[in-house]
């Protein structure tokens, strides 16, 4: 497609594009996306521009000046990913290129975003920070700290503590919420969008919005934490909000479908916002099979990697690969040395992972992990 470049005083425009004479491969729009998300800011950060993950931030980056810690991790993650993807297309040079720029940015987000027990969440265009303890409002927001771990940019023991931060500044066990970030705005003369126009403790305003809540289990559960991994999942999942009559009276909405935000402000505590209208589910789904459960689909092989609590002896699973199943049993065995032994049908599996095959017959899979404990 092809339509003018934004003015420069001004947000947005509405307009319909045209079609355009180019045209080229996936693969190289994606290049031309890396191309244009590295871009940084005074801190060697990424440019926020009018929002990143969070869009109600849309005046921290407005004046092309303001820098996202959150992005900078995220964006270190897509780059390690897509060098993979261009080593199978066999374009080293960019694979290179994807690798190097990653290992720079991860130094200067240890540089510019440490505030000494957490990371910071950005720099507005002014050079404020956001997320920092001396901020007056958003001292601390969950995404920065989970995505330390998930994209494996952050020091590892910086990572442990900011995670640790979360835990004691965000999580919410009287309600059943993890928070977005705290405290929220609204108080201050920090104005970074249009998040302020939620009241304190709604929505991405000091709410939890779940997508981020669930993104700090699996970062729990990345660390090895599982049984803080499998409370907090079993915290945040609808159904705790609605095991009682009384629980229902303060959720007010469907415990059977995830909710997008779930507020904190203490007139309304616990009260769900949207639902069916979510990505959180999706996100919710990966977290109890992948990071939990540990099932991870490479290609034509299921790898098992479970995260399960220590008083779990085994679990069962029924996976189909097209029109053939997998009976799974996972036996937990913390006798044996760390580790995973895999068979299909008596045939060891190298590598600890399933060789998926559809010929229409039911496999018997007998997996064993030793926790070494």
């Amino acid at each position: 497609l092809e339509g003018r470049p934004v003015n420069p005083d001004a947000d947005a425009y509405y307009d319909l594009p045209g079609r355009s004479a180019e045209s080229d491969t996936l693969y190289e729009h994606c290049k031309r996306a890396l191309a244009l998300g590295l871009r940084f800011g005074a801190h060697g950060l990424p440019l926020m521009g009018s929002g990143d993950w969070n869009d109600g931030m849309n005046l921290v980056g407005a004046k092309g000046r303001g820098e996202s810690v959150w992005l900078g991790f995220f964006l270190h993650d897509v780059l390690k990913r897509f060098s993979e993807v261009a080593r199978i297309r066999e374009d080293e040079e960019f694979a290179r290129e994807c690798l190097e720029e990653a290992s720079r940015l991860g130094a200067r987000i240890e540089d510019s975003s440490w505030d000494g027990r957490w990371y910071r969440r950005a720099y507005m265009d002014d050079g404020t920070p956001l997320g920092s303890k001396e901020s007056p409002e958003c001292r601390i927001d969950s995404i920065a700290q989970s995505w330390a771990v998930l994209s494996g940019a952050g020091d590892p023991d910086r990572a442990r503590m900011a995670m640790r931060s979360l835990d004691e500044e965000l999580v919410c066990p009287d309600i059943g919420i993890v928070k977005l970030l705290d405290p929220p705005f609204g108080a201050s003369d920090l104005d970074p969008g249009y998040i302020r126009g939620y009241p304190p403790g709604v929505r991405e305003n000091g709410g939890q919005y779940t997508h981020a809540a669930i993104w700090a289990v699996m970062a729990f559960a990345a660390l090895g934490e599982r049984e803080r991994a499998w409370e907090l999942a079993r915290m945040i999942n609808p159904v705790h909000h609605g095991g009682s009559a009384a629980a229902i009276a303060v959720y007010k909405v469907e415990p059977y479908v995830v909710a997008a935000d779930v507020y904190s402000l203490p007139l309304h505590a616990g009260l769900g916002g949207w639902t069916w209208y979510t990505g959180s589910a999706g996100w919710m789904y990966r977290l109890w099979m992948e990071s939990l459960l540990g099932l991870r689909l490479e290609g034509e092989r299921l790898r098992v990697e479970p995260c399960l609590p220590r008083d779990w002896k085994s679990v069962k699973a029924h996976y189909r690969f097209r029109e053939t199943v997998y009976h799974i049993h996972l036996t937990l065995d913390a006798t044996v040395p760390a580790g995973t032994t895999v068979s299909v049908d008596g045939v060891q599996q190298p590598g600890g992972a399933i060789l998926l095959v559809d010929d229409r017959k039911d496999k018997q899979v007998e997996i064993r992990v030793g926790s070494g404990d």
